[in-house]
Protein backbone atom coordinates (compact mmCIF):
# COMPACT_ATOMS: atom_id res chain seq x y z
CA UNK A 1 0.00 0.00 0.00
CA UNK A 2 0.95 3.65 -0.39
CA UNK A 3 -0.47 6.35 1.92
CA UNK A 4 -0.53 10.02 0.95
CA UNK A 5 -1.59 13.09 2.95
CA UNK A 6 -0.98 16.20 0.86
CA UNK A 7 -2.17 19.83 0.67
CA UNK A 8 -4.49 19.96 -2.36
CA UNK A 9 -5.81 18.36 -5.53
CA UNK A 10 -3.03 19.63 -7.79
CA UNK A 11 -0.30 18.28 -5.51
CA UNK A 12 -1.98 14.88 -5.21
CA UNK A 13 -2.35 14.61 -8.98
CA UNK A 14 1.28 15.64 -9.48
CA UNK A 15 2.66 13.21 -6.90
CA UNK A 16 0.59 10.35 -8.32
CA UNK A 17 0.75 11.03 -12.06
CA UNK A 18 4.01 12.85 -12.86
CA UNK A 19 7.04 11.09 -14.28
CA UNK A 20 8.63 9.00 -11.51
CA UNK A 21 5.46 9.57 -9.49
CA UNK A 22 3.59 7.01 -7.42
CA UNK A 23 1.86 5.46 -10.41
CA UNK A 24 5.21 4.30 -11.77
CA UNK A 25 5.76 2.21 -8.65
CA UNK A 26 2.28 0.73 -8.38
CA UNK A 27 1.37 -2.75 -9.57
CA UNK A 28 -1.77 -4.82 -9.74
CA UNK A 29 -3.25 -5.64 -6.34
CA UNK A 30 -1.72 -2.65 -4.54
CA UNK A 31 -3.78 0.03 -2.79
CA UNK A 32 -3.34 3.80 -2.76
CA UNK A 33 -4.84 5.38 0.36
CA UNK A 34 -5.14 9.14 -0.07
CA UNK A 35 -5.78 10.90 3.24
CA UNK A 36 -5.59 14.39 1.72
CA UNK A 37 -8.59 16.70 1.50
CA UNK A 38 -9.17 17.27 -2.21
CA UNK A 39 -11.91 17.55 -4.80
CA UNK A 40 -14.34 14.60 -4.96
CA UNK A 41 -14.27 14.72 -8.76
CA UNK A 42 -10.45 14.58 -8.88
CA UNK A 43 -10.60 11.59 -6.53
CA UNK A 44 -13.15 9.81 -8.71
CA UNK A 45 -10.98 10.24 -11.83
CA UNK A 46 -7.80 9.09 -10.04
CA UNK A 47 -9.61 6.01 -8.73
CA UNK A 48 -10.95 5.20 -12.20
CA UNK A 49 -7.52 5.52 -13.81
CA UNK A 50 -5.81 3.44 -11.12
CA UNK A 51 -8.55 0.85 -11.41
CA UNK A 52 -7.54 0.29 -15.04
CA UNK A 53 -4.12 -0.78 -13.70
CA UNK A 54 -5.69 -3.16 -11.19
CA UNK A 55 -4.82 -0.80 -8.32
CA UNK A 56 -7.35 -0.08 -5.56
CA UNK A 57 -7.85 3.40 -4.20
CA UNK A 58 -9.41 4.62 -0.98
CA UNK A 59 -10.04 8.30 -0.36
CA UNK A 60 -9.76 8.64 3.40
CA UNK A 61 -9.65 12.29 4.52
CA UNK A 62 -9.27 12.95 8.22
CA UNK A 63 -10.60 15.24 10.93
CA UNK A 64 -9.50 15.83 14.50
CA UNK A 65 -6.65 18.29 14.21
CA UNK A 66 -3.11 17.94 15.44
CA UNK A 67 -4.36 16.51 18.73
CA UNK A 68 -6.18 13.69 16.99
CA UNK A 69 -3.16 12.85 14.86
CA UNK A 70 -0.84 12.71 17.87
CA UNK A 71 -3.24 10.66 19.97
CA UNK A 72 -4.41 8.36 17.18
CA UNK A 73 -8.03 9.44 17.63
CA UNK A 74 -8.75 10.91 14.20
CA UNK A 75 -12.09 10.59 12.49
CA UNK A 76 -11.47 8.96 9.10
CA UNK A 77 -14.05 9.16 6.30
CA UNK A 78 -13.42 6.45 3.73
CA UNK A 79 -14.65 6.28 0.16
CA UNK A 80 -14.06 3.24 -2.05
CA UNK A 81 -14.67 -0.48 -2.01
CA UNK A 82 -15.75 -1.52 1.49
CA UNK A 83 -13.90 -4.84 1.16
CA UNK A 84 -10.66 -2.94 0.49
CA UNK A 85 -11.32 -0.83 3.59
CA UNK A 86 -11.74 -3.98 5.67
CA UNK A 87 -8.46 -5.34 4.29
CA UNK A 88 -6.71 -2.24 5.66
CA UNK A 89 -8.76 -1.61 8.80
CA UNK A 90 -5.86 -2.49 11.09
CA UNK A 91 -3.86 0.39 9.60
CA UNK A 92 -6.72 2.85 9.98
CA UNK A 93 -7.29 1.82 13.60
CA UNK A 94 -3.73 2.84 14.46
CA UNK A 95 -4.47 6.38 13.27
CA UNK A 96 -8.13 6.86 14.04
CA UNK A 97 -10.85 6.18 16.55
CA UNK A 98 -13.81 6.56 14.19
CA UNK A 99 -13.45 4.87 10.79
CA UNK A 100 -16.57 5.21 8.64
CA UNK A 101 -17.20 3.81 5.19
CA UNK A 102 -19.12 6.59 3.42
CA UNK A 103 -19.67 5.12 -0.06
CA UNK A 104 -17.78 4.74 -3.35
CA UNK A 105 -14.66 6.67 -4.33
CA UNK A 106 -15.23 10.39 -3.83
CA UNK A 107 -17.70 9.88 -0.99
CA UNK A 108 -14.94 10.28 1.59
CA UNK A 109 -14.07 13.66 0.11
CA UNK A 110 -17.73 14.70 -0.01
CA UNK A 111 -18.06 13.77 3.67
CA UNK A 112 -14.92 15.76 4.53
CA UNK A 113 -16.39 18.78 2.74
CA UNK A 114 -19.47 18.41 4.97
CA UNK A 115 -17.14 18.25 7.98
CA UNK A 116 -15.35 21.43 6.97
CA UNK A 117 -18.62 23.27 6.39
CA UNK A 118 -19.61 22.55 9.99
CA UNK A 119 -16.13 23.26 11.41
CA UNK A 120 -15.98 26.66 9.69
CA UNK A 121 -19.48 27.54 10.86
CA UNK A 122 -18.48 26.69 14.44
CA UNK A 123 -15.29 28.77 14.24
CA UNK A 124 -17.11 31.81 12.87
CA UNK A 125 -20.03 31.52 15.32
CA UNK A 126 -17.77 31.13 18.37
CA UNK A 127 -15.68 34.07 17.16
CA UNK A 128 -18.75 36.27 16.79
CA UNK A 129 -20.04 35.24 20.20
CA UNK A 130 -16.74 36.00 21.94
CA UNK A 131 -16.31 39.39 20.28
CA UNK A 132 -19.93 40.23 21.14
CA UNK A 133 -19.30 39.21 24.76
CA UNK A 134 -16.23 41.44 24.86
CA UNK A 135 -18.12 44.42 23.44
CA UNK A 136 -20.88 43.85 25.99
CA UNK A 137 -18.40 43.75 28.88
CA UNK A 138 -19.00 40.10 29.87
CA UNK A 139 -16.47 37.80 31.53
CA UNK A 140 -15.09 35.80 28.59
CA UNK A 141 -14.02 32.77 30.61
CA UNK A 142 -17.43 32.62 32.27
CA UNK A 143 -19.17 32.88 28.90
CA UNK A 144 -17.12 30.00 27.48
CA UNK A 145 -17.80 27.84 30.54
CA UNK A 146 -21.51 28.61 30.59
CA UNK A 147 -22.34 28.03 26.95
CA UNK A 148 -20.08 24.98 26.59
CA UNK A 149 -22.39 23.06 28.88
CA UNK A 150 -25.61 23.82 27.02
CA UNK A 151 -27.10 23.50 23.55
CA UNK A 152 -24.22 25.54 22.08
CA UNK A 153 -21.63 23.01 23.23
CA UNK A 154 -19.28 22.01 20.39
CA UNK A 155 -15.69 20.98 19.59
CA UNK A 156 -14.58 24.57 19.00
CA UNK A 157 -15.78 25.76 22.41
CA UNK A 158 -14.11 22.82 24.15
CA UNK A 159 -10.83 22.78 22.25
CA UNK A 160 -10.23 26.27 20.88
CA UNK A 161 -12.19 28.95 22.74
CA UNK A 162 -9.90 28.90 25.84
CA UNK A 163 -6.94 29.55 23.53
CA UNK A 164 -8.78 32.11 21.39
CA UNK A 165 -9.51 34.42 24.31
CA UNK A 166 -5.80 34.32 25.19
CA UNK A 167 -4.76 35.26 21.65
CA UNK A 168 -3.16 31.87 21.06
CA UNK A 169 -3.55 31.00 17.40
CA UNK A 170 -0.68 28.55 17.13
CA UNK A 171 -1.79 26.20 14.38
CA UNK A 172 -3.34 22.84 14.86
CA UNK A 173 -4.91 23.25 11.40
CA UNK A 174 -3.78 26.10 9.18
CA UNK A 175 -6.34 28.75 8.28
CA UNK A 176 -4.99 28.58 4.72
CA UNK A 177 -6.01 24.92 4.55
CA UNK A 178 -9.45 25.77 5.92
CA UNK A 179 -9.79 28.34 3.15
CA UNK A 180 -8.74 25.73 0.57
CA UNK A 181 -11.25 23.22 1.95
CA UNK A 182 -14.04 25.80 1.81
CA UNK A 183 -13.19 26.46 -1.84
CA UNK A 184 -13.61 22.74 -2.48
CA UNK A 185 -16.96 22.81 -0.68
CA UNK A 186 -18.30 25.90 -2.44
CA UNK A 187 -17.14 24.68 -5.85
CA UNK A 188 -18.84 21.34 -5.21
CA UNK A 189 -21.95 23.15 -4.01
CA UNK A 190 -22.02 25.07 -7.27
CA UNK A 191 -21.57 21.87 -9.28
CA UNK A 192 -24.34 20.04 -7.42
CA UNK A 193 -26.70 23.01 -7.06
CA UNK A 194 -26.57 22.94 -3.25
CA UNK A 195 -27.25 26.32 -1.54
CA UNK A 196 -24.39 27.30 0.80
CA UNK A 197 -25.09 30.78 2.24
CA UNK A 198 -23.27 30.24 5.55
CA UNK A 199 -20.36 28.45 3.88
CA UNK A 200 -19.93 31.28 1.36
CA UNK A 201 -19.71 33.77 4.24
CA UNK A 202 -17.12 31.63 6.06
CA UNK A 203 -15.21 31.31 2.78
CA UNK A 204 -14.96 35.11 2.52
CA UNK A 205 -13.77 35.48 6.12
CA UNK A 206 -11.03 32.90 5.62
CA UNK A 207 -10.12 34.61 2.34
CA UNK A 208 -9.63 37.77 4.43
CA UNK A 209 -7.25 35.85 6.69
CA UNK A 210 -5.25 34.77 3.64
CA UNK A 211 -5.10 38.33 2.31
CA UNK A 212 -3.97 39.67 5.71
CA UNK A 213 -1.08 37.24 6.09
CA UNK A 214 -2.83 35.02 8.65
CA UNK A 215 -2.91 31.85 6.57
CA UNK A 216 -0.42 30.09 8.87
CA UNK A 217 -2.50 30.83 11.97
CA UNK A 218 -4.86 28.21 13.37
CA UNK A 219 -8.27 28.15 11.70
CA UNK A 220 -9.72 29.49 14.97
CA UNK A 221 -7.80 32.67 14.15
CA UNK A 222 -10.77 33.75 12.05
CA UNK A 223 -11.76 35.54 15.26
CA UNK A 224 -9.10 38.11 14.37
CA UNK A 225 -11.09 39.12 11.27
CA UNK A 226 -14.22 39.60 13.40
CA UNK A 227 -12.13 41.62 15.85
CA UNK A 228 -10.86 43.87 13.07
CA UNK A 229 -14.44 44.50 11.97
CA UNK A 230 -15.40 45.30 15.58
CA UNK A 231 -12.36 47.43 16.34
CA UNK A 232 -11.56 45.48 19.50
CA UNK A 233 -9.86 42.29 20.75
CA UNK A 234 -11.64 39.69 22.85
CA UNK A 235 -8.87 38.78 25.30
CA UNK A 236 -8.25 37.98 28.93
CA UNK A 237 -5.01 38.69 30.80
Amino acid sequence: MVVTCLPDSAVVESVVRDEDGIVDGLSEGMTLIDMSTISPTVTEQLAADLGKLGVNMLDAPISGGEEGAIEGTLSIMVGGDEAVLEDHRDLFEVMGETITHTGPNGAGQTTKACNQIVVAAQMVAVSEALVFAEKAGADLEAVVEAISGGAAGCWTLDNRAPRMIRGNFEPGFFAGYQYKDLRIATNAGEAYGAPMPATELAHELYKSMEQNGMERDDNSGVMQVIEMLAGTEARID
